[in-house]
């Protein structure tokens, strides 16, 4: 029996294919309101082109469309793969992938529209919430129903991160959306004050530790020992690495709001955990890195390995780079400047996008029984968009830094040297380099789209099935 018979790689083919389609589109958009900062004028005077409507669109498309999609594509190729088990029901799995597509179709129309909660990354109105919720669940059904039903005992460590990412999104979406509405397309927060900050920033950083880390790094234990033909270097650090990032992560998002009525305990806390979680992510990291000892010349021949190595240094990098921005006299420096926008974006850019796409380099030959096109476009890809997220966060690292410094100059008399309009001025060059280095991050995700386009369409299936190494088993 054939794998495409044994396991439902239907749903795992559209969340694939959705994940490139949403990549582009939300990539598309941040490179149009990038433009938008460096040229005003192309705002047009309209109210839905304007950088505030624009700017939530590209967050939640490239997040949960992009990213979300990603995360469903590989965590049911995975669970499929690692339980020897077929998902535990078709139908509630294609129901996640109509009903996200949905949620993604509905904030795509009403952000635009300036319908917002105004939470970050939760700025979806209340309707839209309850159906996140409702697919959500579904998810872990089918998730971890399929865990229940598979064959071999051992779960492997990449569906340990998977499922912590499935639950404490669950929980932490439920929490943070509970809201009272006054209309179909208004509600006010169930919080209020500091309160309401606090549940928002325990939230959104543990978006960005459940939803863009614990599950990307389900990617990386599996995609990366399989496309190296490695087993994953320490099996026992993976276990450490676990259970350290899934404690530590989890109250580390005070550090978004030192310098504010939180109260200062809770924000050194904060900063202590955010500290703390240096160790467990660099754990990880290595942990990946060092998967290709006494294979690191594969490097020189195989760009999609290229791509996840490059992505996991990017992890490290910015996993390095958060816990030192949350250190107090560090943040009083970097808050609110666009050193936060380069860092974020060395995560997203550089560890989320990229490990995304090196495992569908993996999985869409696989699933459509192909070779891919052309390695030669990989290579392009490959460095086509590393060259962008090079230059889009050192351009936001020289600009943010310069704009905390000018923000804090003063004269001898205590007034402030610069006017804000100055600083603004100041950091105009950067905009255009960091536009340049977004749109060349798109134009190597055009390149793909035209590599993975031509790998479906072409006319000579593989007629003995791929290899698939029997690393990550």
């Amino acid at each position: 029996m054939t794998d495409s018979n044994t396991y439902n790689y239907k749903v795992v083919r559209q969340f694939a294919i959705m994940t490139i389609v949403w990549g582009v589109v939300g990539m598309a958009v941040g490179v149009f309101i990038a433009a938008q900062l460096a040229w005003p004028a192309l705002n047009f005077d309209l109210p839905w082109l304007s950088f505030g409507r624009l700017r939530p669109l590209h967050t939640n498309a490239v997040i949960f469309a992009f990213g979300g999609s990603a995360l469903f594509a590989t965590s049911y190729y995975v669970v499929q793969r690692t339980c020897h088990a077929r998902l535990c029901s078709d139908k509630l799995a294609a129901f996640t992938f109509w009903g996200w597509q949905t949620v993604i179709v509905s904030a795509a129309i009403t952000l635009p529209l300036g319908i917002t909660s105004s939470k970050e990354y939760a700025e979806l109105e209340w309707p839209i919430d309850i159906l996140i919720a409702v697919v959500w669940v579904s998810y872990a059904w089918v998730f971890f129903g399929t865990i229940l039903k598979r064959k071999i005992k051992h779960i492997y460590v990449a569906n340990w991160f998977y499922g912590s990412f499935i639950i404490t999104v669950a929980v932490l979406h439920i929490v943070n959306s509970m809201a009272l509405p006054v209309s179909l397309t208004k509600s006010y927060s169930a919080y209020a004050g500091v309160q309401d900050a606090m549940i928002q920033w325990w939230y959104g950083h543990n978006a960005v530790g459940f939803f863009l880390t614990a599950g990307f790094l389900g990617m990386m234990y599996y995609f990366v020992p399989k496309q190296a033909n490695r087993p994953v270097y320490s099996y026992r650090l993976s276990i450490i690495h676990f259970w350290a990032l899934v404690f530590t992560y989890i109250w580390a998002g005070p550090h978004h709001l030192h310098y504010t009525a939180l109260p200062d305990w809770a924000q050194s806390l904060g900063m202590t955990m955010s500290i703390v979680l240096l160790a467990p992510s660099w754990g990880g990291m290595i942990n990946g890195m060092m998967t290709l000892s006494g294979a690191w010349h594969k490097l020189r021949s195989d760009p999609i390995l290229r791509i996840m190595i490059v992505s996991l240094s990017f992890y490290g990098m910015s996993t390095f780079e958060g816990p030192m921005m949350a250190i107090k006299t560090v943040n009083a420096l970097s808050h609110y400047t666009d050193w936060t926008i380069g860092h974020v974006h060395s995560g997203a850019l550089g560890w989320v996008a990229l490990i995304s796409l090196g495992c569908l380099y993996y999985m869409i030959p696989r699933l459509y029984g192909r070779e891919i096109y052309s390695v030669k476009l990989i290579e392009v890809h490959f460095w086509v968009s590393t060259i962008g997220i090079v230059l889009y966060i050192a351009s936001m690292w020289v600009s943010g830094i310069m704009q905390g410094l000018m923000w804090r100059a003063a004269n001898d008399d205590g007034t402030l040297t610069y006017s804000f309009v100055e600083t603004v001025q100041a950091m105009h060059p950067f905009y255009i380099i960091r536009f340049l280095g977004g749109a060349m991050f798109l134009l190597g995700t055009l390149v793909m789209v035209y590599n993975i386009w031509k790998t479906i369409a072409g006319s000579k299936p593989v007629i003995a099935p791929i290899p698939l190494p029997a690393a990550a088993h």
